[in-house]
């Protein structure tokens, strides 16, 4: 599985979340139905497998679902 943080905005922008800002090498993303608001860290480098997963269960998004 790809871990970067560019699959992971991927699947943030599948599943209705935008793009809202950047702070330092961070991005926020907005999902307007559910009100949820999360940071995506993007770096040059895969992001760690927890936070990975921890980030998708902050959107309520199921990890057996993204495949």
């Amino acid at each position: 599985m790809n871990l970067s943080s560019k699959a992971l905005i991927q699947i943030l922008e599948k599943n209705s979340f935008e793009y809202k800002r950047q702070k330092g090498s961070h991005q926020i993303y907005y999902n307007p139905s559910s009100r949820i608001t999360v940071s995506v860290p993007f770096h040059n480098k895969d992001l760690k497998k927890g936070t990975f997963f921890g980030i998708l269960k902050q959107a309520n998004i199921d990890k057996n679902s993204i495949n």
